[in-house]
């Protein structure tokens, strides 16, 4: 997955795609998943990452980790490759 690099976050949430003019909010978890991909950070590197940090079960990561990046794709902030 590739985030648009053209795509700001702000400290506290504020995520902004000058492209569509569209803005969203992100939870702590969210932010963190969102820096980690505009750094580079492949998927498999997110998942290792997000369960050291919380006390999360494997398939629930999972779950949430799918939801998420399908929300994004459906936002135009990420795309596949």
């Amino acid at each position: 997955m590739k985030i648009n690099q053209s795509i700001a976050i702000s400290e506290n949430g504020f995520v902004f795609n000058p492209i569509t003019g569209d803005s969203f909010t992100l939870n702590n978890t969210g932010i963190q998943i969102l820096t980690m991909l505009k750094s580079g950070k492949t998927i498999d590197d997110i998942k290792e990452v997000i369960a050291e940090e919380y006390d999360v079960d494997d398939l629930v990561l999972e779950r949430y980790l799918q939801d998420f990046f399908s929300d994004l794709k459906l936002n135009s902030l990420i795309t596949e490759g």
